[in-house]
């Protein structure tokens, strides 16, 4: 199985990154602030001006290490990679799925099933776990109406109706999610619906910020296996935009981002002075509340859940390998149709 590799993400401001025979070392204004083996390290995301060396940059590119840039919001800036590898068998196979609408339907409806599925669990965990009947029972209304939307999922045959449904039944989702907080921490996290770009309030920030890091870890997984991150089946295609990464974090949200999130809050692990207030209403995550939020992700990539599949149990973390190699295949036609995790 794939060994379960470290991301180093770099939030501290003005740092320089170089390599020092085979570690990493991380410095801010000439004094050694941490040093990393580099066999540890699967990826690095930079936060702000973090600069790193030619050197470390080459040594990334020849070992296949990818490297991502984001502002201090955690908006996406660039990313660095070597040459594109992979079978181009697989890739055309994949470009021949796009450009067949029966088959590229079948592969979005499969990521929105996971997605509301996954929800689904999300919601009707917070109803067995309620303190009041009243949250029990808003929480199982909203999760009856996933279900409809999933059992409507076979008559979308169409791209903008699919995607109709999963809007809406994301809407139904995000209503109840203030219920699934404890009581005491609803006025501080008031959330109403998803804002971004920019996040309106603290849950919408902190949501965001943690599907950034998802999208990451998801894209690393499909070049992994040799997918083209860019030609997706469910989101758009678009100059620049990793359409078929966004479709897989859709089945791991629920699961990875918005559980983590809701653990955050519950445990008051985040609070109000976490996040800061920009100009033009604008919400984003603190440097304090980042570093809080990337460790408590990567605790949770450790976690394990068990494989419907595989029949055995895996840390959170390789999930998405797990589920880039079965979409690959798909994309062969050596398995019948893509199957999300699901979790139980």
């Amino acid at each position: 199985m794939k060994q379960l590799l470290n991301t180093l993400y770099v939030t501290l401001p003005d740092a320089w990154l170089r390599l020092e025979g085979e570690t990493v070392v991380v410095e801010v204004q000439h004094e050694k602030k941490l040093q990393v083996p580099l066999h540890h390290l699967g990826s690095i995301v930079a936060f702000g001006n973090t600069m790193l060396s030619p050197q470390l940059l080459r040594r990334c590119m020849e070992d296949g290490r990818g490297v991502v840039g984001l502002d201090r919001n955690g908006r996406f800036m660039y990313r660095v990679e070597g040459p594109v590898s992979g079978n181009v068998l697989l890739r055309r196979a994949q470009h021949e799925a796009h450009g067949d609408p029966e088959r590229a339907l079948g592969l979005a409806r499969a990521f929105v099933a996971g997605k509301l599925q996954n929800a689904r669990q999300v919601l009707l965990r917070g109803s067995r776990d309620a303190k009041t009947e009243d949250d029990r029972a808003s929480l199982k209304a909203a999760a009856q109406e996933l279900a409809k939307s999933i059992r409507e999922l076979p008559r979308k045959r169409a791209p903008e109706s699919l995607r109709g449904l999963e809007g809406e039944a994301s809407k139904t989702y995000f209503a109840a999610f203030t219920t699934l907080m404890r009581p005491e921490a609803r006025e501080t996290f008031a959330f109403t619906e998803r804002t971004r770009r920019p996040p309106r309030d603290p849950v919408n920030a902190l949501l965001s910020f943690l599907y950034v890091l998802l999208t990451h870890d998801c894209r690393s997984a499909l070049e992994g296996v040799g997918l083209d991150p860019q030609i997706g089946f469910f989101h758009v295609l678009r100059s620049g935009r990793p359409s078929l990464a966004l479709d897989t974090v859709e089945e791991f949200r629920p699961i990875l981002a918005d559980r983590l999130a809701l653990t955050l809050i519950n445990r008051e692990q985040v609070k109000s002075g976490d996040f800061e207030k920009r100009e033009g209403g604008a919400v984003y995550l603190s440097e304090s509340g980042r570093k809080t939020v990337i460790a408590e992700y990567q605790r949770r990539k450790q976690d394990e859940a068990k494989h419907p599949l595989l029949k055995q149990k895996v840390p959170f973390g390789l999930l998405p390998h797990l589920q880039a190699r079965l979409l690959a295949r798909t994309l062969r036609g050596e398995t019948e149709g893509y199957l999300p995790f699901l979790m139980k």
